[in-house]
């Protein structure tokens, strides 16, 4: 989401000069003002992107919202009154935006002016503008603009209206999904619209999982949908994933899906993604995208789990060696040390650092073995003070690693 500019300066009064008092009051069409760059833009619009000392309301621009829409002052003026307006005022505006609304809302201001209405607007008038948008959803929903206008309206529409935008998008689900403006749609259809509406969505997933979840957008809906739909949508999906976790904890978008079953799943489906870890940690936590999710079953596990993690990365082998070493110098590992000292209990932690201390020396060689140096000084220096060093003990380390975010629902500029 994004904030909303601040506002142009347009507060203090001054007298108005003969013809400024006849374009603030009429007539009904301004004169067109020929200047460099912009020979269409009228003499009203002109005047109000220069004069900062002049305070309009909604009604000094009848018969130029449209202009005003488009334009990016403009368009800010009328969002910010809008926010505050009568439903006089509203109407006033309506009127004239309702006559050209379905090319406002693809275009890079006027899109704003319209989601302003779906979130300000009276029940008729979103209804007015849903009416508008029968018959095109699907290409709205692709249009970089469009989208976030549809994302809008499903926020703030009745029921009714929300199944019937998304009854447009039915046979071109995993279009959308993999369209760079459609996977908000998509994503707002999960969170927003009631789960008998979206069925045909959920449907469209089944056998897709995999493709879905190593795709750039795909793995943003995966998310959404175990988020917001029930066991009994979700469960048949779970279970494909399953069978491909292995593959998806290396995969630098699949990895944020395994994640999330981590942090939120049941625990059951822990579990599953723990077993599929176990016996492959330190390969898997020096790998760029695999140690996000190791972090999070050492963090998220069952505790039967998390203990046949630990083991495993703290067993000393005959030769003296272990996973420990080799994971505290490696620049994706040593995070996964880091975590597992942060949620072990005061035993366990005391074990674990007496088998780091005695490599500290060789540790300050690496760039990466700085990180967990500073950590172990802090317990031992808490440790002697007799303290609690309080850590968070979910949260994530960066690696560098592409998150799967673009752009989402704009909503002012």
């Amino acid at each position: 989401m994004y904030g909303t500019p601040p506002p142009a300066m347009l507060n203090v009064q001054t007298p108005l000069s003969g013809s400024q008092m006849m374009l603030r009051n009429g007539p009904k069409t301004a004169p067109v003002m020929e200047s460099p760059g912009h020979p269409q833009r009228s003499a009203l619009l002109e005047e109000f992107r220069g004069n900062k000392t002049r305070k309009y309301e909604l009604k000094d621009i009848c018969e130029h919202m449209i202009e005003f829409s488009c334009d990016q002052h403009g368009s800010r003026f009328i969002q910010q009154k809008l926010e505050q307006a009568t439903q006089e005022e509203k109407e006033l505006v309506f009127e004239e935006v309702a006559r050209s609304a379905r090319q406002l809302m693809t275009d890079v201001f006027g899109n704003y002016v319209i989601q302003k209405f779906f979130e300000h607007g009276s029940q008729v008038q979103k209804h007015m503008l849903s009416k508008q948008m029968e018959g095109h959803i699907l290409t709205l929903s692709l249009q970089m603009y469009g989208c976030r206008v549809v994302q809008k309206a499903l926020e703030h529409v009745i029921t009714e209206q929300q199944a019937s935008m998304v009854r447009e998008l039915d046979g071109h689900v995993l279009q959308c999904v993999k369209d760079q403006n459609g996977n908000h749609v998509i994503q707002k259809a999960i969170e927003r619209v009631p789960a008998e509406h979206i069925k045909f969505i959920i449907d469209s997933f089944h056998g897709q999982v995999y493709t879905l979840a190593t795709h750039p957008y795909g793995c943003r809906v995966i998310q959404r949908m175990f988020e917001h739909c029930d066991e009994a949508q979700t469960r048949p999906l779970l279970e494909e994933l399953h069978r491909y976790t292995t593959n998806l904890v290396q995969d630098q978008y699949g990895n944020y899906v395994i994640q999330h079953v981590m942090e939120r799943g049941k625990p059951m489906d822990r579990s599953l993604v723990c077993s599929r870890v176990r016996g492959h940690v330190l390969q898997l936590s020096k790998h760029k995208f695999a140690s996000n999710v190791v972090e999070k079953c050492i963090a998220y596990g069952e505790p039967k789990d998390r203990k046949v993690l630990i083991d495993e990365i703290t067993a000393v082998r005959r030769d003296g060696s272990s996973n420990l070493i080799n994971m505290m110098k490696d620049q994706y590992a040593n995070y996964v040390v880091q975590k597992m000292l942060d949620v072990v209990d005061d035993p366990q932690r005391e074990s674990i650092m007496i088998k780091i201390q005695p490599h500290m020396g060789a540790l300050r060689k690496f760039t990466y073995g700085k990180h967990l140096i500073s950590k172990v000084e802090k317990y031992v220096a808490a440790k002697e003070a007799g303290q609690v060093y309080v850590v968070d003990s979910v949260s994530g380390h960066s690696r560098g690693s592409h998150t799967p975010i673009s752009a989402s629902s704009k909503t002012s500029v």
